[in-house]
């Protein structure tokens, strides 16, 4: 079982930044791929960053060069910097573990959301 507890949301104008953390209660140095996902009122929840365990990222178009995404293996603790924040990055964001439990499952795990508000 992993829990994963993120921090860091809260409210910025636009232009501002903030960092995410997502804090494992697990060693994360074994686990596959972390990231960060989004889901604002109304929208589906979306791919924002991802890390593998070779350091490896993917980030959605949207947030290319503005977000960051890395982990610290030694902390068990996953961040995403945001900088240069727009009001339509406002949402609910969620840390998530893909967790290779055999060799075809992969088990998911999210944390709780953090609240994430722009405004213009």
């Amino acid at each position: 079982q992993v829990q994963l507890v993120e921090s860091g949301g809260g409210l910025v104008q636009a232009g501002g930044s903030l960092r995410l953390s997502c804090a494992a209660s697990v060693t994360i140095r074994g686990i596959n791929s972390m990231g960060w996902y989004r889901q604002a009122p109304g929208k589906q929840r979306e791919l924002v960053a991802a890390i593998a365990s070779s350091g490896t990222t993917n980030y959605a178009d949207s947030v290319k060069g503005r977000f960051t995404i890395s982990r610290d293996d030694a902390e068990n603790t996953v961040y995403l910097q945001m900088n240069s924040l727009k009001p339509e990055d406002t949402a609910v964001y969620y840390c998530v573990a893909h967790v290779v439990v055999t060799i075809i499952y992969i088990k998911d795990y999210w944390g709780q959301g953090t609240q994430v508000t722009v405004s213009s």
